[in-house]
Formats: C-alpha cells, sequence, structure tokens
C-alpha cells in the first residue's frame, strides 16, 4: 500500500483551536494510560546517551502525547531530565496541566516548526505521532536541520500504513467517548463537542485512519535518511517494536563520534 497524504483536520489552519487542542488531549490521555511508549524506554536513553544531554526537546508535543508517564520511568535513570514541549500549533492548557504534574517540563508558548529549530533549543530532539504530518520534503528537512545542528533524533509512530492499523482506528470513535469525562483539564465543552454535537470522536476517526495512511513505512524512513546531505556523519536505527497489539515504528539518529 502506497502513501496517501490526505488532508487531516488537525493540520488545518481553519480547523477551530479548541477542537484541535481536544483531539491532542485525547491522545495524550490514551497515551499515558496504556504505557504506549514503554517499548521506546532505551531506545530514549541511548539517545540521551548519546546527547550527552540531560535535555528532550519534543517537537510537534500536541497535547504532550505519553511523555508524562515516560518522564516518571526516565527518571529512575535519569534524575535531572528536563523535557521541553514545543508545537506549532501550542496546546498551551495541556503543556501548564503537564507541568502542575511534573515540574521538570517546560514549554514553549511561541511557534515552533520542527523543520527549522531555534540554535538555543539543544537537546536530544523527539517527535511522537508526528513525523506522518510533513510530506516527504519537510520530513527530509526535519531530519537535515538535526544534522545541520549536530543533534541527536528520536522519532515514533504508534500505527503503521497497514490494514490492521487502518481497522484499529474505526474504534477511536468509542474510546473517545469512553475517555472524555476522565480527560483532564477537564473541559465542559468536550463533553458538548464529544456528547451533543459528536465532532470530536468523528474528527479523531478521520484524522486517525489517515494518520495510517500517511505513516512513513521503515524502508521510506530510510530513503529519507539517504537522501541528507553529511547524514553518513550519523549513525541511524530504523525499525519497529511491538507495544500491545499494535506497533511503533521509529527513527534514532546519533552523531558518529
Amino acid at each position: 500500500m502506497g502513501r496517501i497524504h490526505l488532508f487531516e483536520f488537525e493540520d488545518q489552519k481553519w480547523f477551530p483551536k479548541f477542537l484541535r487542542d481536544y483531539g491532542t488531549d485525547f491522545l495524550q490521555f490514551l497515551s499515558n494510560k496504556t504505557k504506549l511508549y514503554k517499548p521506546v524506554i532505551s531506545i530514549l536513553e541511548k539517545g540521551l546517551i548519546a546527547e550527552g544531554s540531560n535535555t528532550i526537546i519534543d517537537l510537534g508535543s500536541g497535547g504532550g502525547g505519553g511523555l508524562l508517564w515516560l518522564n516518571s520511568e526516565l527518571l529512575k535513570t535519569h534524575p535531572d531530565l528536563k523535557i521541553v514541549l514545543t508545537d506549532y500549533y501550542p496546546n498551551l492548557s495541556a503543556f501548564e496541566y503537564t507541568k502542575k504534574q511534573a515540574d521538570n517540563f517546560e514549554f514553549i508558548t511561541a511557534s515552533i516548526d520542527a523543520r527549522k529549530v531555534p540554535e538555543s533549543l539543544k537537546g536530544l530532539r523527539t517527535q511522537f505521532l508526528s513525523l506522518h504530518h510533513f510530506k516527504p520534503n519537510d520530513a527530509r528537512q526535519i531530519l537535515q536541520n538535526a544534522v545541520d545542528s549536530n543533534s541527536a533524533i528520536g522519532i515514533f509512530e504508534a500505527q503503521e500504513r497497514s490494514i490492521p492499523s487502518i481497522l484499529a482506528m474505526l474504534f477511536s470513535p468509542i474510546s473517545v467517548l469512553f475517555t472524555a469525562p476522565f480527560i483532564r483539564p477537564f473541559k465542559f465543552g468536550r463533553l458538548i463537542f464529544t456528547y451533543l454535537i459528536p465532532i470530536v470522536p468523528l474528527f479523531v476517526l478521520w484524522d486517525g485512519v489517515v494518520s495510517s495512511l500517511r505513516t512513513y513505512s521503515v524502508e521510506e524512513m530510510r530513503g529519507l535518511v539517504n537522501s541528507l546531505e553529511n547524514g553518513e556523519t550519523y549513525n541511524w536505527e530504523i525499525d519497529k517494536v511491538k507495544s500491545g497489539p499494535g506497533v511503533i515504528l521509529y527513527l534514532l539518529g546519533i552523531k558518529k563520534n
């Protein structure tokens, strides 16, 4: 199945911010509750060690993804860890809520473009569930910017372009309906647009299916890496690991010694 770059509501400038935030809040809640990213802890630790840093610069953070749970685990081996949340469309209420749960989180209120990360943001760059939002040339720019900045980068996608992954997305509206009352920070509007006017479950369904269709395969990520200038100065680890009934596709790029 070839990669299809259909539109996602979440990417559209005209899409109401509060609805986008409800969607990213849902993904953050589900990722933390299911410990979705448990299999990638060792990969993140490898990146931090290679970067020689105690800081993660998370790009395209959305609502924070599964970083709250990951943070609690990483602190066991990296007690001085700092995580900086950034996004092109910052979900500031989710960022503020995350920081209240763990004070080693920081966030940037301004829009941050993953293709042009400010030089002032130093650390292991990460992306969770966001590379698929970028067309190939833009995805290549993200990787090239990391190489040009001598920064380690870890990319993680919790779906793949396959029939089972797409079918799993069909159940996402049910998950939205069951979880909406428990997502924090609590917002009455989330209940209105989940139950009375069910826009949230419908757009999460659409964006979830499209996310699978957009996801880069292991081979395609290798192709992106092979097209980079000075890409040979990095060690690239590109693979997938099991996470519950699904998989996580990942890319780790670290500077060669």
